[in-house]
């Protein structure tokens, strides 16, 4: 099965949903950046919520995750858009621990609880959109809840999980959001919040190979559920050698010289996708005579 995105309305179009599959996604950014299980399921559950909060977009608008909690991983960062493209990164791969106390893989301790879920959006105007709410949790699903209604004013739930083989490659990977739009009645509020407290936990799910249809229906009932678009997702990063040239160039010929002078070449590797991009010598000497 391949990795999709699930877009839905429910209850008479009180409720908005979506599911997601990604576990292709996950894998892929747990091989360019070598994470380790605890490491991995924080980034991968990072990556999947922000794919979904990518969904709500239009266009070609993006968005932009910062997560900092002061846990020994260090910074989460993770850039999706409305085409179901993501990509991300975590300052120390290298992090893992004991299974905590519910025997699952101890994101909070990696996480930290100090800290600050930042979300910048670029939705094509003069200025961005901007939220920012403290680390509640460490767990991750409970901070996008979090900032859903603190910053957004939108009564959601979200659910992520990511599961991680012995030989630290990923398992499976998925989840869910659920949002009360206006006009909500209490009735469904108060099934929808027994409910979510009745499902198997997300990570039950995945493990069970269930689509993001299946996990809707799980959580809203098949007959009140309708949905309206299904798309691919994937980890994407459009870094380029010749993006990075262009930044070469805009450092000026004063420092172009010196990398000509003192190495003879230049080597940068992407912070997202793990991509390096190399330059010869007679490369470096194209980019100074283009930037003068």
């Amino acid at each position: 099965m391949s990795d999709y995105l699930v877009k839905a309305l429910a209850y008479d179009d009180k409720v908005r949903a979506y599911a997601i599959r990604s576990t292709e996604m996950v894998s892929e950014a747990q091989k360019r950046h070598g994470t380790w299980p605890t490491a991995s399921a924080a980034l991968g559950r990072a990556l999947t919520a922000t794919t979904m909060m990518g969904a709500t977009l239009k266009n070609d608008n993006k968005l932009t995750v910062k997560i900092e909690g002061g846990g020994p991983i260090g910074v989460l960062i993770i850039d999706a858009n409305a085409h179901g493209e993501a990509r991300g990164y975590v300052s120390n791969p290298h992090v893992h621990f004991d299974l905590n106390a519910e025997g699952k893989l101890d994101v909070k301790r990696a996480v930290g609880t100090e800290g600050f879920l930042s979300v910048v959006k670029d939705l094509g105007m003069k200025e961005m959109f901007t939220g920012q709410v403290p680390i509640v949790s460490g767990e991750l699903g409970e901070d996008f809840t979090y900032y859903y209604v603190a910053s957004e004013q939108v009564p959601s739930s979200v659910g992520v999980g990511v599961l991680v083989n012995p030989d630290n490659s990923i398992l499976a990977a998925g989840g869910f959001m659920i949002q009360l739009l206006p006009g909500a009645e209490e009735e469904i509020i108060t099934f929808l919040e027994k409910r979510l407290q009745q499902i198997p936990p997300v990570s039950k799910m995945i493990e069970q190979e269930m689509p993001p249809e299946e996990i809707l229906y799980a959580i809203l009932e098949k007959e009140n559920v309708k949905i309206l678009d299904k798309k691919p997702i994937s980890f994407k990063c459009n870094c380029s050698k010749e993006r990075i040239a262009n930044a070469i160039i805009g450092l000026g010929k004063d420092e172009i010289k010196a990398m000509i002078e003192e190495d003879g070449e230049a080597e940068t590797v992407c912070h997202f996708c793990n991509q390096k991009h190399h330059f010869t010598k007679k490369e470096l000497e194209e980019l100074y005579e283009q930037s003068k």
